[in-house]
Formats: structure tokens, C-alpha cells, sequence
């Protein structure tokens, strides 16, 4: 709200120019993502998808860290991540419960000494529950495991061979904590409404540079749900192996203990699944108008094909069209199969009409915090171009120029993702995105070559609980600690830095003609040189 405050005031924007940039259409294209989440949210169908997808991949451990991330990247390029993230915790512990039994008894078993582990002998029934997430009744209440042949097992394993397994399990259940919320910061840079920041990279561009219109939710897609795969298949192979996920077969001493575990997992999967029943008139509808949703986003204009935006007027309908258009079919579909009798029977009684949403769901279930936290960035980025504070600092910035572009990509990229380590993506993306846009222009680089990478990197924050919100939800289990987070981070803001920078140099210089200075971005260019030239003239004119 301060911009509304503070740029009339001290004279920087007047309100009828500041006031517009709380309710660009870029916040448009946001509402109906978010709309569309709390729909699907509404009626289970991430629920549904979630269980599908694991009962595909498998139940060993690596197979199901992969279906764990799979799951999670694809909901967040849809839901909010935090949401995707509370969502998935638990289920994952759920299943890990199946697998391993009770995480405090795994903990006193890396803890135990050899004299305490015999009458500590491993049996299914956990002993203590975990409250800090959100229980699912049909997940903890699902089977009770016989601790008959457990136990009977356990004696012929020496101390040593349980403490061991003991600390593998929970190694692996650590792997599963902090896949999830890694998982869905990577799937939210797959969409333009997946994250904040990449809404306010389309909505910074359309100020800055009125005539780009690169970017839209088809072409973004097509650049960052490969590179999304690419970080996501890396991101697991590097979970895999540092949390044991990769050597399944060392998860249990023998084949049969194996098997029984791997079948109580599998089991309560296919129950939870089975429980949800046939697919409902509501999911069926959610299901098709989401698909209508993403491919009409994607198909509107994709650059690489012609869109069918082409049969309406040139600039008219935009991704903020196309998304309005669709939710608002939600608030009138029904929701339960309509009865056709009535048409022949007046007196017959008829289906009680429910909408598949209604407005105070949505009102409710909106962040509009974060819409008037877009708005505020939008309002923050147009005074910095109009006050000149972005071409003051880019030229500060010049010595930059020395750095050859592609270091310059992985000098960005790394930067904002350390500094979002400590601040909110939306926060460092609002500050940088100005400046990292003059600087392209006083290097004479193409300015989408900056502006992506580091819009990307904002949403590469995995090494501290504080740096994103599905952080701080796997944080809040209160069995990771900050070093495991570390630990792992490090490594994936590597992985990530050189993804985006892969993906940049290869199949982004071919999309957006990276190589290239292109036109859209001289005229800004031409005016802050016309201005610079011009100035030595006015000083020799005043002095003749």
C-alpha cells in the first residue's frame, strides 16, 4: 500500500498512475490460476492425482521420491506451492509410516545402544504419532500391521544390523520430507502463474518494453517445463543418492521383510485410492475444464505455431482473457449431473443446483495479499523507470560489460539465488528485475538474456527453512534439521544455476533470438542515448 501513499506525496508518480498497477491484467491472469486451485482444492482432484501417480511409480524408496517429486512439481505449476507442499506432507508420512513404522521409534533406534535394542525389538504399531502436520484419517487409520512375524524377525538380527537399518530409514524419510517442498518451487517456475515472480517478469516487460510480447503463457511453458524436467531429474538423482533412495535394496535386511513392508505401503496407496471411488460428475468437470484452461493458455499464442488468437482483433485478447473466460464458467457449471425429466415430467423432482464454485469459496480461499503484493512490485518497478532510479544504478552496473554474457547468466542467476536464501522471491525480484533490465540495455544485451534467468533463480531457494513457505512447512515436521537442508540445498542452487544457464544458451537462444539486440527494446535504448548526448549540446549552446 505504500506506493499509494508515498509516490504522490514526494511527487515521484501522480495516484492516477500509480493507482492502475494494483489491477494489471498480469494480476487477471493470477486471480484465474488461483480461482482454478481452489476449485480443484474444492473437490479432491489433486487428492486423485497425487495417489494415481504413486500407485504408478512404485513403492521403493527411490521410486517413490521420484513420484513424490513428480506429483509435487506438477500440482504447484497449477496450485500454489505452499499449498502442493501442505497438501503432500501427508500423504508422504503416511506411506512412510507403512514403510518403516514410527519415525520416534527410528530415531531411538539410531540412539540405542546394544544392551537397549532387545527389548526394543522393531514391531508395526507405532507407538508415537506425529502432530506437527496436518493427519489424514484414512492414511493413519489405514491397516493395522502385524508385529507377530516383525518381531520373530528382528531376533536374528544382531544390534548393530537394527541400529544400521534404523539410521538408513531414517535417512530416507528425511529424503521424502525435503523432496516435496523442493519439488514444488521447481514446478512453479513451469507456468507463468505457477510463482509470483514470473508474473512479475510478464508484467514488468509489458512496462518496460511495451512492444515484447516474447512472452506469454504458451512460449514461457515451452522454454520452462523442459527446463523444469531437466532440474527435476536432477534434483532426484542428487535426493536419491544423498538420502539413500538409490540403494532400495539395503532399505531391509532381508528379501521378505522387504516385501511385506513394500506391500503395506502399496496397499495403503491402492486403499486411499479405492476410498476416493469413481471419478464424480465435479471431478469430471474440473478435470475438463482445467484441461481447457491449460491448453487454451498454451495455444493462444505459442510463437513457434500460429494461435488461435489470430481470429480476433491484433492485441485484444490476452492470457488475462483467456483465463477470466474460463473460471467464470465455474461459477455457474454444475456440479452434480443434471437431471433431463423435468423437461418431459414438469413434476418430476430435479437435481438441487449447485455451481461447482461458488464466489465465497473463492473469496475465501484467494490470496489477496499477494494480488496487492504484485500490485505494490508493479507500482515499486514503474516509479524506479520513471524516476530514473533503474538507469542509475544499471549504469553504475557498466563494468559488467567486461563479463562475457554466459558468465554473466550464471552470475545473476547465482546471486539472486542466494539472496532470495534470506528474503522473499517476490521482494528480490521486485528490486533486481529494473536494474537487471538497464543493465542488458548498457551492455547492448538482449534483455529477456538476463531477465529470465534471474526471474528463474528467484525460485531457487532450497538451503534454509526461511527461504521459501513449503521450506518452512517441511521444516515445521520438526525432523529436519537446518544442516540437512543445507546439505542438500547447496548442491541443488548448483544444479539449478547451471540448468538455467543450459537452457538459456541452447534451446532459449533459438525461442526468444537471445543472440540478437532486438527492436522492441531500442526505443528505450535510443532515449536514454538521446538524452546523454544531448546534454553535452545543451551545455555548449548555453555557453555560445
Amino acid at each position: 500500500m505504500l506506493p499509494v501513499c508515498l509516490f504522490p506525496t514526494l511527487g515521484i508518480l501522480p495516484s492516477k498512475r500509480v493507482c492502475p498497477q494494483y489491477f494489471l491484467e498480469t494480476n487477471f491472469l493470477f486471480l484465474s490460476g488461483l480461482v482454478m486451485a481452489s476449485s480443484i482444492e474444492e473437490w479432491g482432484l489433486h487428492r486423485r492425482i497425487a495417489l494415481k501417480v504413486l500407485t504408478i511409480v512404485g513403492v521403493k524408496p527411490a521410486w517413490l521420491i521420484l513420484g513424490m517429486m513428480m506429483t509435487s512439481s506438477f500440482l504447484s505449476m497449477w496450485l500454489s506451492n505452499t499449498a502442493t507442499t501442505a497438501m503432500m506432507l501427508p500423504i508422504a508420512n503416511a506411506i512412510l509410516e507403512s514403510l518403516f513404522g514410527d519415525l520416534e521409534t527410528l530415531k531411538e533406534k539410531c540412539k540405542t545402544t546394544s544392551g537397549d535394542i532387545e527389548g526394543d525389538v522393531i514391531n508395526g504399531h507405532p507407538s508415537v504419532k506425529l502432530h506437527s502436520l496436518p493427519s489424514v484419517p484414512s492414511e493413519k487409520q489405514m491397516m493395522a500391521i502385524d508385529g507377530t512375524d516383525e518381531t520373530e524377525q528382528s531376533d536374528m538380527r544382531t544390534a548393530e544390523e537394527i541400529r544400521s537399518e534404523a539410521a538408513y530409514q531414517l535417512k530416507v524419510w528425511k529424503g521424502f520430507l525435503i523432496c516435496i517442498p523442493y519439488a514444488a518451487s521447481i514446478g512453479g517456475t513451469a507456468t507463468l502463474t505457477g510463482t509470483a515472480p514470473n508474473l512479475i517478469l510478464i508484467g514488468q516487460l509489458k512496462s518496460y518494453f511495451p512492444d515484447c510480447d516474447l512472452i506469454n503463457f504458451g512460449s514461457w511453458f515451452a522454454f520452462a517445463f523442459p527446463l523444469m524436467l531437466l532440474f527435476l531429474f536432477l534434483g532426484w538423482i542428487w535426493i536419491a543418492f544423498l538420502h539413500g533412495g538409490l540403494n532400495s535394496r539395503l532399505c531391509f535386511a532381508k528379501h521378505d521383510r522387504r516385501a511385506q513392508a513394500e506391500a503395506r505401503a502399496k496397499a495403503l496407496i491402492e486403499e486411499d485410492y479405492r476410498k476416493l471411488g469413481p471419478i464424480n460428475f465435479a471431478e469430471g468437470s474440473i478435470s475438463f475444464f482445467f484441461i481447457l484452461f491449460a491448453v487454451l493458455l498454451f495455444t493462444r499464442d505459442p510463437k513457434f505455431v500460429t494461435g488461435w488468437s489470430v481470429f480476433f482483433k491484433k492485441g485484444y485478447v490476452s492470457d488475462a482473457v483467456t483465463g477470466v473466460v474460463i473460471v467464470s464458467m465455474l461459477f455457474f457449471f454444475p456440479s452434480q449431473k443434471p437431471s433431463m425429466s423435468w423437461w418431459f415430467d414438469p413434476q418430476a423432482s430435479n437435481t438441487p443446483y449447485v455451481p461447482l464454485l461458488s464466489w465465497k469459496k473463492a473469496q475465501d480461499s484467494v490470496p489477496w495479499n499477494i494480488i496487492l503484493l504484485l500490485g505494490g512490485g508493479f507500482a515499486m518497478a514503474k516509479a524506479c523507470e520513471e524516476s530514473g532510479l533503474a538507469t542509475w544504478i544499471g549504469g553504475h552496473l557498466q563494468p559488467l560489460a567486461e563479463v562475457p554474457p554466459p558468465a554473466a547468466v550464471m552470475l545473476i542467476t547465482a546471486f539472486l539465488a542466494c539472496f532470495t536464501e534470506f528474503a522473499s522471491n517476490t521482494a528480490t525480484i521486485i528490486i533486481f528485475l529494473p536494474v537487471i533490465a538497464e543493465l542488458a540495455i548498457h551492455v547492448s544485451v538482449n534483455p529477456l538474456y538476463f531477465m529470465i534467468p534471474a526471474t528463474i533463480g528467484c525460485s531457487y531457494a532450497f538451503m534454509l527453512p526461511v527461504s521459501t513457505p513449503p521450506n518452512s512447512i517441511a521444516f515445521a515436521s520438526g525432523h529436519l534439521m537446518v544442516k540437512d537442508m543445507v546439505k542438500t540445498g547447496i548442491v541443488m542452487n548448483i544444479l539449478g544455476i547451471l540448468s538455467v544457464s543450459l537452457a538459456m544458451n541452447t534451446w532459449g537462444v533459438a525461442m526468444f533470438d537471445l543472440n540478437t539486440y532486438p527492436e522492441w527494446a531500442y526505443p528505450i535504448n535510443k532515449s536514454a542515448l538521446t538524452a546523454m548526448h544531448l546534454a553535452p549540446v545543451h551545455s555548449l549552446n548555453a555557453t555560445l
